[in-house]
């Protein structure tokens, strides 16, 4: 086993999830970094630098987390930080607007298809990645685990009538909001072994799951699932919030 902490960013071949690879790296972390397609994973790899490596993984393909499980076992022997990145919007046309996508996914007419593609990568891909890697973090003295959710899926919020984005909830804000409980359920069912898992909201930020039209920079996004990444052992479990501080469930 070595030295160095290993962590695993799921979806980091790009945006935020390669941002949040540098800033691990940065601290000193070997960093595997998670892509559908290898060969962009590479290159995300080599921009980040000589601790960053690449790791063929796909969310939504039980075969590829448990190669991607072993791959971890056999090189590095445990997994200190698993933060669960990887999602997508909506499965339609490339380079559809904030208000399309929206338009889309309100309840009354989102497409069941479409519903399921989105809960299968943002919920279920995260509980299967979470299951498999679960040994590797146990074997780690001090694990971690980060889900990036969103402000979005806040139930409070989006329950409030002053709230003049709760017409935007439907299918993205509505994976949010199940990615919260899955990670009030982790919370509560790892607590006896010393993991923590809590829910980090990264803001409205410029990536291609939004057509690039969010507000804020990826680095800027990364400093709260890194933070949470790098918790001590006084640091909380169960938790969901951004940049300046909890946020309602």
């Amino acid at each position: 086993m070595q030295d160095k902490r290993v962590a695993l960013v799921t979806g980091a071949n790009k945006g935020i999830g390669l941002q949040i690879a540098r800033d691990l790296a940065a601290h000193g972390f070997v960093v595997l970094v998670g892509s559908r397609n290898l060969e962009h994973g590479k290159t995300a790899a080599e921009s980040v630098g000589v601790n960053a490596h690449a790791l063929q993984l796909d969310v939504t393909n039980h075969a590829s987390i448990a190669a991607a499980a072993e791959r971890i076992r056999n090189e590095f022997g445990r997994l200190d930080v698993l933060v669960n990145n990887a999602a997508i919007s909506h499965t339609g046309k490339p380079g559809a607007s904030l208000e399309e996508m929206v338009k889309a996914g309100r309840a009354s007419v989102a497409s069941l298809d479409d519903l399921r593609a989105v809960f299968e990568t943002n919920v279920f891909g995260v509980i299967a990645v979470t299951q498999a890697m679960l040994p590797l973090l146990r074997k780690a003295p001090a694990a971690r685990i980060v889900n990036v959710s969103s402000s979005v899926g806040s139930l409070a919020l989006n329950s409030d009538p002053a709230n003049r984005f709760r017409a935007m909830y439907g299918t993205y804000p509505l994976s949010k909001t199940a990615l919260n409980g899955v990670t009030i359920a982790l919370a509560a069912d790892l607590e006896s072994a010393g993991i923590k898992v809590n829910a980090a909201c990264p803001g409205f930020t410029a990536t291609d799951l939004n057509n690039f039209q969010g507000t804020r920079t990826v680095q800027q996004a990364a400093r709260e699932p890194v933070r949470l990444a790098l918790l001590d052992a006084n640091g909380p479990t169960g938790t969901f919030s951004n940049e300046d501080g909890p946020l309602p469930w």
